[in-house]
């Protein structure tokens, strides 16, 4: 019974929360009389919802399928990168600090220079998607290894098991729940990723694109709209990732359990 009312509250209590936040946000549209040139009211971005719902779907699809692409890009890249960090404390000290430093590196910047190096279309876009999710998934992965048991290790020597047995068989599954992690962080990023890249590399499609548009023909409704379409797609990731993981490591999460009481 406490489960089903946890998992009710989980539910409940966000969307009680957006409720509140609608009806303030009517509220000030009705008590300031702002123009809807400068902020439209929900009712107004729910009908431009509605009515664009096509050209929503359509270029939600595109950018659906740049953001999946990039993460997968991420992941094999980033997860490679934070074992040999791991592995090589060489490794470590000449790639961790310029990994660091090239999160100060701003996104309006970086995708001109790509579009200059890969010419317009779908790579430079991918780039800049991967490079968003690249540092989150290295950070948390690395995380994982470093919390292995350092008495299992020394067991698994004990075994004469080779380097290779080592890492299948405890670091990797210790570093599983960090990698997961990651990229459920990285899923939320990615969404500006992609935004950031259609507008920049002159993508004729997608929700960054539709962004442009709608911002050039003043009609804040519908880039609320496309607004919304963004934000629920990467809570839509987030909550698919967190099942995923719920499937993939249930021993994680009755450890945490565990943990609480």
């Amino acid at each position: 019974m406490s489960s089903r009312l946890h998992r009710t509250a989980f539910w409940l209590l966000p969307a009680l929360t957006l409720l509140l936040l609608l009806g303030i946000w009517q509220l000030y549209i009705d008590v300031s009389g702002v123009s809807s040139l400068v902020l439209p009211s929900p009712h107004e971005v729910a009908r431009a919802l509605v009515n664009d719902r096509g050209t929503l779907l359509r270029n939600l699809g595109r950018t659906a399928l740049e953001i999946v692409c990039g993460i997968l890009i991420a992941v094999a890249f980033g997860f490679v990168a934070a074992v040999l960090i791991h592995w090589s404390t060489l490794v470590r000290r000449a790639l961790y600090p310029l990994l660091v430093a090239s999160q100060a590196v701003p996104l309006v910047i970086l995708a001109p220079v790509l579009v200059l190096w890969l010419n317009f279309g779908l790579r430079p876009i991918l780039v800049v998607i991967a490079l968003v999710c690249f540092f989150p998934i290295v950070v948390t992965t690395l995380g994982g290894l470093e919390t292995v048991d350092p008495e299992l290790l020394k067991l698994m020597r004990t075994f004469d098991a080779s380097r290779w047995q080592q890492f299948r068989r405890v670091e990797l599954p210790s570093a599983m729940p960090g990698l997961l992690t990651g990229i459920k962080i990285a899923a939320v990023f990615s969404v500006i990723g992609a935004v950031f890249g259609e507008q920049d590399a002159g993508s004729g499609s997608g929700l960054g694109y539709l962004l442009n548009a709608t911002f050039a023909n003043y009609e804040p409704a519908e880039e609320f709209a496309t607004v919304c379409v963004l934000s629920g797609f990467a809570i839509l990731l987030f909550v698919l990732l967190t099942v995923a993981e719920r499937r993939m490591l249930p021993w994680a999460y009755q450890m945490k359990e565990i943990q609480s009481r």
